[in-house]
């Protein structure tokens, strides 16, 4: 009777000789208002018989269960593969599966004075939650004028309105529902005034942007008028230019204005610069340029040209 029920149990003659609790959790990563879940189990082992565990087909050198693999690449993962344990009956084999996550190892770090967006371009957003993948986070605009788009591993956000705070709310996949992980303000600004430049070719072919100083009249007859932009290392943002002027000097030293022709030099400019000789110097002011958040602005910064 003994025998046939160790049979019906499947265990054969196994002998144990020790006696383990153990807490299996579902995750060691909590966000805040969800639920930590475990598994509480005593588990009797035989420490002189160890089963060999089969990952992928593949056979593991393991002597006491535990199992590493490197996490190179953030997402969601299954290990699965099952144990095999030799008895007086066979072989017993269990299969097993175990889901994870892997997150990058981000800390969000804000700045208060920061928290700024600008209207009528691309703002790049990143966002992170602990123990969250990106791919389980979104977010959206609360409210302000704009639109907040995923863009890869995070999000991009172009206001539309300047002087208006954008509210983003962020929410969380956690066990099929959506959890809120805050509301983040930010305001829109205004884009910051372009510098005027000229562009055009060095002696080796290799386009050069002229902010002010010397230039080669040749240089200067070489091009068609003048550009702006944002390119401080931070933003290259371009700006269409609308106007400028450019004042010269005649001979009794009287101040001569001559209008460009929209973002182009007019005929009666290109006419001055060819009668400049070396050392004799203009001056570009007066540039009215747009950006893409729609605002016309004149610019403060003007451009000296001494022919060289």
């Amino acid at each position: 009777m003994l025998h046939s029920l160790v049979n019906s149990i499947d265990v054969g003659d196994l002998r144990v000789n020790a006696i383990n609790a153990y807490v299996i959790p579902t995750s060691q990563n909590v966000v805040q208002g969800n639920n930590f879940k475990a598994r509480i189990i005593m588990a009797a082992v035989d420490s002189t018989a160890r089963p060999a565990i089969y990952i992928d087909g593949k056979k593991i050198d393991s002597d006491d269960g535990w199992y590493e693999v490197p996490a190179n690449k953030t997402g969601d993962y299954t290990l699965s593969g099952y144990m095999e344990l030799n008895s007086g009956n066979g072989v017993i084999r269990r299969d097993f599966t175990q889901n994870y996550s892997v997150v990058s190892p981000l800390a969000t770090v804000s700045a208060t004075m920061m928290n700024v967006l600008y209207a009528g371009i691309d703002n790049p957003i990143s966002i992170s939650v602990p123990g969250v993948p990106s791919n389980m986070i979104s977010a959206r605009l609360k409210n302000g004028g704009g639109t907040l788009t995923r863009s890869g591993n995070g999000f991009v956000c172009k206001p539309t309105v300047v002087d208006q705070d954008v509210v983003i709310a962020v929410t969380a996949n956690q066990d099929g529902r959506q959890q809120s992980m805050g509301e983040y303000v930010f305001h829109v600004r205004r884009l910051p005034d372009p510098a005027p430049f000229i562009d055009y070719k060095d002696e080796n072919g290799n386009m050069q942007r002229f902010r002010g100083g010397d230039l080669v009249r040749k240089n200067l007859l070489s091009t068609d008028g003048i550009q702006a932009a944002i390119d401080n290392g931070l933003l290259n943002i371009g700006f269409r230019v609308i106007s400028f002027q450019a004042t010269f000097f005649d001979r009794n030293g009287n101040a001569v204005v001559e209008l460009s022709d929209g973002d182009k030099f007019s005929a009666r400019q290109k006419s001055n610069f060819e009668k400049l000789g070396r050392g004799k110097r203009c001056y570009i002011t007066r540039v009215k340029a747009v950006g893409p958040d729609g605002i016309e602005r004149q610019l403060n910064t003007s451009l000296e040209v001494v022919i060289k």
